[in-house]
């Protein structure tokens, strides 16, 4: 009789550890809803932005050739330098010009002496032919003479002043600022000068600062900045001066700001496709003739837009779409239509409320249909709750 109560207990005991494991069995098939973050589009007024591809181009670019031929005197300047308008460049051998100089200057002496003589003679032949002492053809003679004596003047001072200037032109000064290249001559070879198409080529300037920047875009594009401009925006047609920022190829950000100066006449109509030309400022000389950037041109007026960031963007083949939190905390999924990037955020044109709590972080712990528990991006996290801490 004494061990039929114990056995009661023993029985008792094993009916509420059986009861317990299957609570913590059943506890355990229910896991607790995923916590996902959320956030609401932020509201930012953008610009629409287009880009595209070009290469720099000097305002200035000339190539320096001898005016008279003769051999290669100096070189002034080391290759690749900077230099300013009016430095000495090269020097061609002076000496003959020197003296083509002298020899202009000695016969311009003597036809003014010729000069002096007809007009000395003009006078006294002006009194004799009024006395009758010569004929009036010795009279016209002698005015011939003046005559010939003045032109041959004015022949020698122009033959002075070309040899002046023959003489001049022996020293090559750089017509602009801006870097020069390596010469192409070195001294003692021959240099040939004139006006003619086989003149020596010595060396080539470009200027640095301000640089240009040519780039093309295509029809449709130079339409829409067009009607833009005459609507009274300050876009990239040819009216405008619209700002324009650019970037080299191993920089992140559109840091570079310039302006937009030019707009060509005619469409290629091979290609579909009009040069634009910007110019920046180059103080640094960090942007070279020939290197490649990219530049980004304004595109349309500025409108408030919805922004989210791009890692809550989602792709479903060709689709896009973004995952938010209805007001049962239910995930649903909306497809949107993408816009531009602003800083590190992306434009929604179309599939989102400014209302949407959007996931922004936890997208693959989240479902459409699933029930989650949201937080909002910056809030504190929650504390853990009192079944956790019992464990």
């Amino acid at each position: 009789m004494s061990k039929h109560p114990f056995a009661r207990l023993l029985f008792v005991a094993l009916l509420v550890l059986l009861a317990g494991c299957g609570q913590s069995q059943q506890q355990a098939a229910a896991p607790p809803d995923p916590a996902v973050t959320v956030a609401h589009p932020v509201r930012k007024t953008v610009v629409e932005q287009d880009e595209y591809v070009g290469r720099f181009t000097p305002v200035d670019s000339v190539e320096v050739r001898a005016r008279v031929s003769g051999y290669l005197d100096q070189v002034h300047f080391t290759d690749g330098q900077m230099v300013k308008q009016g430095d000495l460049l090269f020097t061609v051998d002076k000496r003959p010009f020197q003296t083509s100089l002298d020899q202009a200057k000695a016969n311009l002496a003597q036809a003014r002496a010729n000069l002096a003589f007809t007009e000395a003679d003009l006078a006294r032949a002006a009194q004799l032919v009024r006395d009758k002492t010569i004929t009036e053809q010795t009279f016209d003679q002698r005015t011939q003479a003046k005559r010939v004596a003045e032109a041959s003047v004015a022949a020698q001072e122009a033959a002075v002043r070309q040899a002046s200037l023959d003489l001049e032109f022996t020293e090559l000064r750089a017509p602009v600022a801006g870097r020069i290249g390596d010469r192409r001559v070195s001294p003692g070879n021959l240099v040939t000068g004139g006006t003619g198409g086989n003149t020596t080529m010595l060396a080539t300037i470009v200027s640095q600062d301000p640089i240009r920047f040519e780039f093309t875009f295509d029809e449709a594009a130079y339409i829409r900045y067009e009607r833009l401009s005459k609507d009274g925006l300050d876009m990239a047609g040819r009216e405008g001066s619209a700002l324009v920022s650019l970037r080299l190829i191993d920089e992140p950000d559109f840091q570079h700001q310039g302006r937009m100066d030019f707009v060509d006449n005619v469409i290629d109509r091979s290609s579909g496709t009009i040069r634009g030309r910007a110019v920046f400022a180059n103080p640094d000389r960090v942007f070279t003739p020939g290197m490649f950037a990219r530049i980004r041109l304004p595109a349309s007026p500025p409108y408030v837009a919805l922004l989210v960031p791009d890692a809550a963007i989602g792709t479903e083949q060709a689709r896009k779409f973004v995952l938010i939190v209805d007001g049962e905390n239910v995930v649903r999924q909306k497809y949107v239509t993408l816009g531009q990037a602003v800083d590190k955020l992306r434009v929604i044109k179309d599939g989102v409320a400014p209302d949407d709590r959007v996931i922004v972080s936890g997208l693959m712990r989240a479902r459409p249909g699933q029930k989650v528990t949201p937080q909002e991006e910056g809030a504190a996290p929650a504390s853990p709750g009192g079944p956790q801490a019992s464990k």
